[in-house]
């Protein structure tokens, strides 16, 4: 009996050894994690990281400083017109530039609408060929330095031209301009709607602010005459053409050809630089199609004062 009680007494005691060396290796380990060098490294990774996060905020809040103070310089040398050079200002800040200007266009600048109401008499190369110069005009009033507030009006989505449009031109549905189902005088009063046409009898002198300008939607292509004064007539509203007449002459070429019929973005341009210069001289001078067949005026020599 006594040999039995000491084996027992020996194995608790074992069992106890056991225990405290488990006990003694949990401490070691605690010991080990929490040592002041572990504690100092997680909390020196903490700041480090807060610190680089501070430095990335700083560059951006910088970098947008930067792009604002370069959006303003050029608004200024826009509207001074002392523009001095060509800046390199980055693709956002230009971007940024061009939607803020389109913007105030659409409050403040001169109206112009595009009346697509006779895209049914035309043909699909027609139809590909007036999307492009869609394109092209709303491209010319993006770097317009006064834009206008552009309309295009008897724009329906289940026509041809509308799907050309998307299938074109990308990020036309983007276009800061108004494309509505409605014609021009859905939305402008007929006493204030002057249409362009080039078989119009009076010349356009000047271009009012109070008053709404709308090109017939048609293409060099066409073969029906007279399409977009009758359009006119029927809207009863007051016509106009550009004073071709009045400043340019016929120029002499092999094929004698002459030909004042022009394209939408062509008379927008026309426009667009006699809105900015205020002469029709230069405006024709620099944006008459040369292939056409006419050259601007020479300016009459003044007599030899005796």
């Amino acid at each position: 009996m006594a040999h039995v009680r000491a084996d027992a007494s020996e194995m608790q005691l074992n069992g106890v050894s056991e225990v405290m060396d488990l006990l003694q290796i949990d401490v070691e380990t605690d010991e080990v994690e929490n040592r002041p060098g572990r504690e100092h490294a997680a909390y020196s990774r903490n700041v480090l990281r807060k610190q680089r996060n501070w430095e990335r905020q700083l560059a951006a809040k910088k970098s947008r400083r930067k792009e604002e103070k370069q959006r303003r310089k050029l608004n200024r040398e826009q509207e001074s017109g002392a523009s001095t050079g060509n800046p390199q200002f980055t693709k956002r800040v230009m971007k940024a530039i061009t939607k803020e200007r389109l913007a105030e266009a659409q409050s403040t600048g001169l109206k112009l609408c595009v009346d697509l109401s006779m895209t049914d008499s035309m043909s699909d190369k027609e139809i590909s060929r007036l999307a492009g110069q869609l394109r092209r005009l709303y491209g010319s009033n993006k770097k317009a330095s006064q834009p206008f507030h552009l309309f295009l009006t008897d724009l329906r989505e289940d026509s041809r031209l509308y799907r050309e449009c998307i299938r074109m031109n990308e990020g036309f549905l983007n276009y800061m301009m108004d494309i509505t189902e409605e014609s021009c005088l859905d939305l402008f009063p007929p006493e204030t709607v002057v249409y362009l046409t080039p078989d119009a009898d009076e010349a356009l002198e000047t271009v009012d602010a109070d008053k709404v300008y709308v090109l017939g939607g048609l293409v060099d292509e066409s073969i029906q005459k007279k399409l977009s004064f009758s359009r006119a007539r029927e809207l009863s509203v007051h016509t106009a053409r550009l004073p071709i007449d009045e400043y340019m002459v016929k120029r002499n070429n092999a094929k004698n050809f002459h030909s004042k019929i022009l394209a939408v973005n062509q008379v927008f341009d026309i426009l667009s630089a006699f809105c900015n210069t205020g002469s029709w001289t230069e405006a024709l001078q620099a944006w008459f199609p040369q292939g056409k067949g006419y050259v601007v005026a020479p300016l009459p020599v003044s007599p030899t004062q005796p």
